[in-house]
């Protein structure tokens, strides 16, 4: 086996193979599993000493993961990998999401959605197309608030700092329960009743994972201030659907700001809600789109490639996947 080979299992396009270039910068060798026979495919595979991925599901074929049992790590483009079959990769092989690929965008997002619950921007409008003009309506400062962040990677951090820059405090959840970001208040998973209760606005970007599905039910919810703004960034399944519905009915001055949704396209083959959550007014909807910024594909791959590099010159790669999400993985 080649300690220098990394293997690309789909085609980036002459932009993309430019930022492999770039940012392997002559220290590996790199091929493209799609211009390649079955023949050259399997040997690449087993040389491969780092697997670079979109969907292994749907870029490897019958047979191949098993080639790959010598590598040091499998790396994916994307911070989630819930709907990828991990379980069908060696156990032995480590595995990287893309952590942080596109935090800043996805914080962005948060921002946007978090101020347009606050500002009450949505149902202003609608008022203003009624012929309404609720001029002294009173709407709401995030300064002076507390943002609570559970899963404080990336996308948390990304999210926090902006946050910070309106003037809100930051809790955060982590299962490690330590940070070097500044915060004002940091926790495990165990404290999570005590975020929810302080939180103004709480932001979701923690994986999906055995644990975290279901995390939010209807106690949780009914721990949240009767005012709070909930913005979804990670997936619709943290949140328990009809557990959310019924309280964004029960308290109409809750906000509920989706990205993630229950049923979608890319993870199942269909976007669909069991609920009618775009009739009610307090929530506001995006198609999971936070990430899907102009340019950012190639920096979110720059970053996945650079994890790649430290695997392959022997260095602890980041972002490793768990037990518990590999578990959670489909088969």
């Amino acid at each position: 086996m080649s300690a220098s080979l990394l293997a690309v299992t789909f085609d980036p396009g002459q932009e993309g193979r430019a930022v492999l270039a770039a940012e392997l910068a002559g220290s590996a060798e790199v091929v493209y599993l799609p211009e390649l026979d079955d023949t050259a495919r399997h040997e690449a595979l087993r040389r491969a000493a780092v697997l670079l991925a979109r969907h292994t599901g749907t870029e490897l074929r019958p047979g191949e993961p098993a080639l790959i049992r010598d590598a040091r790590l499998v790396q994916f483009l994307t911070a989630g990998v819930d709907f990828i079959p991990l379980r069908d990769l060696p156990a032995s092989v480590p595995i990287a999401c893309n952590g942080g690929g596109y935090a800043e965008p996805m914080a962005e997002h948060a921002v946007a959605m978090a101020l347009a619950a606050a500002k009450r921007l949505l149902p202003e409008h609608a008022a203003l197309a009624r012929g309404e003009f609720n001029q002294f309506a009173p709407n709401r400062m995030l300064a002076g608030g507390v943002c609570g962040i559970l899963g404080f990677g990336g996308i948390g951090i990304a999210t926090a700092r902006l946050m910070r820059c309106l003037g809100m405090r930051i809790h955060a959840i982590r299962r490690s329960g330590t940070t070097d970001e500044p915060v004002e208040w940091m926790g495990t998973p165990d404290r999570l009743d005590d975020m929810l209760a302080a939180s103004d606005v709480l932001v979701i970007s923690v994986p999906l994972t055995r644990a975290t599905r279901g995390l939010i039910g209807a106690r949780e919810l009914g721990l949240m201030k009767p005012d709070a703004i909930l913005v979804n960034l990670a997936r619709g399944e943290i949140l328990d659907e009809q557990a959310l519905y019924e309280h964004l009915v029960s308290t109409p001055t809750f906000t509920g700001c989706l990205d993630a949704w229950w049923v979608e396209p890319v993870r199942h083959g269909a976007f669909r809600m069991d609920y009618p959550f775009m009739r009610l007014p307090n929530v506001i909807g995006s198609p999971h789109n936070s990430a899907s910024v102009h340019g950012w594909r190639d920096v979110a791959l720059r970053r996945a490639v650079a994890n790649c590099r430290r695997a392959l010159e022997g260095q602890e790669p980041q972002h490793l996947v768990g037990d518990d999400e590999r578990a959670a993985a489909p088969s």
